[in-house]
């Protein structure tokens, strides 16, 4: 299993937070979806990724609908993808991606719980080098699939030859170039797959030796970020207490 498998897996419960907040997290994403490219999912491949998304996370089909619908609303707000990076205490690097409709009260608040914690807030980009972005797919196995084969066939769109099967599950999950995520997509579309999970994730390049102490301090920063609605996912270069 590859670095960016097991360093997910070691942090894949800090992710989200409480469910509450994942439903209105995806609701923005559903939204955004839904502006570029229609309320039909048939004809929509980002909002089928938002939907196996909202799914996996047992959001209510209800729930769903009501966040298509509200996305085609004319008074419906316009969201930005904004991301902001900075060092927290210890010299450990935060990277936090939001989805807003005010930009202004979105840095304030991200700025705030920095300054809190007597972290940095650095300018957008300048700790993009420590982090790897990555496409990944989760999907259904489908009977005799020849993994090894099905990488070559996806190898043009740089998918890693590493993959990861859940054995409960029955789901195999794969890691590929960011840009080319809707390739991807279509292809396990169109192979008949079953895309249980579509969505994109930052794996560090370089992890951060903490104590325990220091690991508390982080945990809270992050947790208090993640308490923002337009905050949507916050990733750090702190080794997983997994991996210590």
């Amino acid at each position: 299993m590859g670095r960016a498998f097991e360093y997910r897996k070691a942090t894949k419960l800090k992710r989200w937070g409480h469910m509450a907040k994942t439903f209105t997290k995806i609701g923005k994403q559903i939204a955004i979806a839904v502006k570029a490219g229609g309320p039909e999912p048939e004809n929509n491949p980002a909002l089928r990724a938002c939907i196996a998304n909202a799914k996996r996370e047992n959001m209510p089909k209800d729930n769903i609908e009501r966040a298509i619908k509200n996305a085609m609303g004319k008074d419906q707000s316009d969201y930005k993808e904004v991301n902001y990076e900075g060092y927290g205490p210890h010299g450990v690097a935060i990277f936090v991606e939001t989805l807003t409709d005010n930009t202004t009260r979105t840095v304030g608040d991200v700025r705030s719980v920095f300054n809190k914690f007597s972290g940095n807030l650095g300018t957008q980009g300048s700790l993009s080098f420590l982090f790897d972005h990555k496409a990944v797919f989760t999907f259904k196995e489908k009977e005799g699939l020849d993994m090894d084969e099905m990488i070559l066939d996806l190898i043009d769109y740089g998918v890693e030859d590493e993959f990861d099967k859940d054995e409960e599950t029955g789901e195999i999950t794969i890691y590929g170039d960011p840009s080319s995520f809707s390739a991807i997509q279509k292809h396990l579309e169109a192979e008949g797959f079953e895309v249980t999970g579509a969505e994109f994730t930052r794996i560090p390049n370089d992890l951060k030796d903490v104590t325990p102490e220091q690991r508390e301090a982080i945990d809270k920063m992050v947790e208090r970020l993640e308490d923002f609605d337009d905050v949507q996912t916050v990733y750090t270069n702190m080794k997983p207490a997994e991996e210590e």
